[in-house]
Formats: C-alpha cells, sequence, structure tokens
C-alpha cells in the first residue's frame, strides 16, 4: 500500500510538515486608500518568514507592515501620498501617476487598494517608464508590466541585499534555516522516489510520464506541468 506523497502530507499537516505561526504573524499592506499625509517608521522587524526587513508603519491611528526601504531607519518620517513642496525619499509610498519616470520602486500593489503584492522580497525593486490613458508601464529585469496609475508603491529597493552572498557552508546551517520559515527542506526529486510513493516514481529508464493535473486539483495529485490557460493555435 502507497503513502501520501509529500505535496498531500503537507497539506494534511503533521507533526513532520508543521509551519511555525508565528513566523507568520505580520501581514504585509497598505492603509486605507484615503489615508494621506506623515507617517513614522515606528520600529525595524526581523521576519524569519520575509527576507527583508519590515517596517511597522504608523500614521494617525492606523498601523501597518511593509518591506523596508534599504536606507531607511526607525523614527524617520516618511510620506504617504505625493509630497507638495519637494521631491520623494526613499520610503515614501506613492501613486504610480506621481512618480517620476527613472525612479526605482518596491511593493507594488496589483490594483489600488489590494496592498503590496509585487517585488517584495529583499534587493528587488522595478522602475517606472512610460505612461499613457491605459495606465503606468514598469519594467522588472528584461520584462514589462502595465498597472493603474492609482496602484501605489514604496520609493527605493528593498532592503537586505546580499544576504546570499555569504554562503552557508554547512548543511545544519540550511537546516535551522527553513525549519524558521517552516519549510520542507531537503526537497527529494520525484523520479528518486519509489512508484508507489509519486506518478513520477521508480524512474525506470528514466522517461519522466507527462502528466497535467486539474487546475483545482488537491494537495497529491496536482503534480506534473502546469496547466496551460488555453490550447491550440492562436489565432
Amino acid at each position: 500500500m502507497g503513502k501520501r506523497i509529500t505535496q498531500r502530507a503537507r497539506g494534511k499537516g503533521s507533526f513532520t510538515f508543521r509551519v511555525r505561526k508565528r513566523a507568520y504573524i505580520y501581514r504585509i499592506g497598505y492603509p486605507k486608500i484615503s489615508s494621506i499625509g506623515k507617517a513614522t517608521i515606528v520600529k525595524l522587524i526581523n521576519s524569519s518568514a520575509h527576507s527583508a526587513p519590515l517596517a511597522k508603519v504608523k500614521i494617525a491611528k492606523e498601523e501597518f507592515f511593509i518591506p523596508a526601504a534599504d536606507g531607511v531607519y526607525e523614527g524617520q518620517e516618511i510620506q504617504i501620498g505625493k509630497r507638495e513642496d519637494s521631491n520623494p525619499i526613499v520610503g515614501d509610498i506613492i501613486a504610480l501617476k506621481d512618480i517620476s519616470t527613472g525612479t526605482k520602486i518596491f511593493n507594488i500593489e496589483v490594483s489600488p487598494g489590494s496592498g503590496g503584492k509585487y517585488l517584495r522580497s529583499a534587493g528587488s525593486s522595478a522602475m517606472v517608464m512610460n505612461r499613457d490613458s491605459k495606465g503606468v508601464e514598469i519594467i522588472i529585469k528584461r520584462r514589462t508590466i502595465k498597472l493603474n496609475e492609482n496602484c501605489r508603491a514604496v520609493i527605493g529597493i528593498a532592503a537586505g541585499d546580499g544576504r546570499l552572498s555569504k554562503p552557508l557552508v554547512k548543511a545544519g546551517k540550511m537546516h535551522h534555516l527553513m525549519l524558521s520559515k517552516g519549510r520542507k527542506w531537503h526537497r527529494t526529486s520525484a523520479i528518486k522516489t519509489n512508484a508507489l510513493d509519486h506518478p513520477f516514481g521508480s524512474g525506470r529508464g528514466k522517461r519522466i510520464k507527462p502528466k497535467i493535473a486539474k487546475r483545482n486539483a488537491p494537495p497529491g495529485a496536482k503534480v506534473g506541468h502546469i496547466r496551460p490557460s488555453r490550447t491550440g493555435h492562436i489565432k
């Protein structure tokens, strides 16, 4: 009789696959769209669930958490919304329509009011490019995306860049790092497992069996290639 494959075992939850809830107590987001004015960085937090340090920001009676920008400090005053008297500084939270071309940004909203979704990991950033009636174009490495001009973003680069420059050296270091994040480590390749443990198991002849699971398949059944959104020739 076979056993649950890794994805299904993680989905069920057990002592073997257990996530440390305290690592995920901080939820990244922005204040209400109506909240505009001066805000203060109350505290910088080292969260084990995030690669970048988090900044606890307070505006009026509202508090929220965002990935910290490189160079900010506790007690610093930032601006939420466009500055009328001067140019934006690192750490300011501004709508894309008010950010000048060539400015580096991170923690970008997908839609106005959704909270930061894009570019939240340490050292990541994008650059504001062209704008037209359809929205604002930003470039992320070699690709470009177009977003609503009212989406908000943080000025600067996410802090924590260079975290991978120093090697871990020992497997024990990696073990404790992944343990703090609640992630499965080390990972066994599917083809190296037994036939009864995974659809790709045994690896006889090293020929991986093609399989495209349903998009809404449960953990354990959703293995193989990512299901395409459409098939056939594009007309």
